[in-house]
């Protein structure tokens, strides 16, 4: 199957994806929000894939021009700096989505089930005020440094933070998804995955939590 044909079944699929059965019309709009994310958030995902790969390249490439040829890409380090701040800031909202940023959970596990949510719901809240900051001050800095440029390459020095706003509009996303309980929104189908109500922390957690059990049980067979 080409590009273009799969687009075009890409197309095809997107009303059955928004209006799912069962669905009323305020749930059909916000799948329909969700869709849109959805597909920006999985263009988002192949293009930093591409940037990783492109550091790697240029980073290579360096390595070997200076301990081969004894020559050096004057505009190498810059590219993969410049890079290497995209990724930073994509990996953040992927960090919110999966649920994979490091905590802190040994006093958090003790506390009654109750104050766990409150927890839960104030730390939502502050990731959704540090993705406003990104965004807010995102643009400010973009717009006030495009009048400047570059040493190697003479691009806009504003490109290198062009990727905070995007990284914070992602993380007040996934991270208002998590507020609502509104995962069962997502078109995680997009993306090659089942859907699924659980971050990939929750995941690992009750994997970590069913292996602990398991323990004693074997260890009291082999006794």
């Amino acid at each position: 199957m080409n590009i273009i044909e799969k687009v075009k079944s890409f197309i095809s699929s997107a009303p059955g994806e928004i209006c799912k059965p069962g669905f009323n019309p305020a749930q059909t709009a916000v799948s329909a929000v969700t869709f849109v994310f959805d597909c920006i958030y999985r263009v988002l995902l192949e293009f930093s894939k591409l940037v990783i790969l492109v550091i790697v390249t240029i980073v290579s490439c360096e390595v070997f021009g200076r301990l081969v040829l004894h020559k050096s890409i004057m505009w190498s380090e810059e590219v993969a700096l410049l890079l290497m701040v995209w990724t930073a800031f994509i990996a953040m909202a992927i960090g919110v989505e999966k649920g994979l940023h490091i905590s802190i959970s040994l006093f958090f596990n003790r506390f009654p089930k109750i104050v766990q949510t409150i927890i839960e719901k104030i730390n939502t809240l502050a990731t959704i005020f540090f993705g406003g900051i990104l965004v807010v001050y995102g643009i400010k800095l973009a717009s006030m440094t495009m009048g400047s440029t570059l040493p190697a390459t003479q691009w806009p020095a504003g490109t290198a933070y062009c990727m905070m706003p995007v990284g914070g509009v992602f993380i007040i996303y996934f991270a208002l998804l998590d507020l609502f309980g509104a995962r069962k929104y997502r078109h995680t189908s997009i993306e090659g995955k089942e859907s699924s109500d659980k971050t990939d922390q929750q995941i690992i957690e009750e994997m970590r939590a069913s292996t602990a059990k398991d323990a004693p049980a074997n260890n009291g067979g082999e006794s």
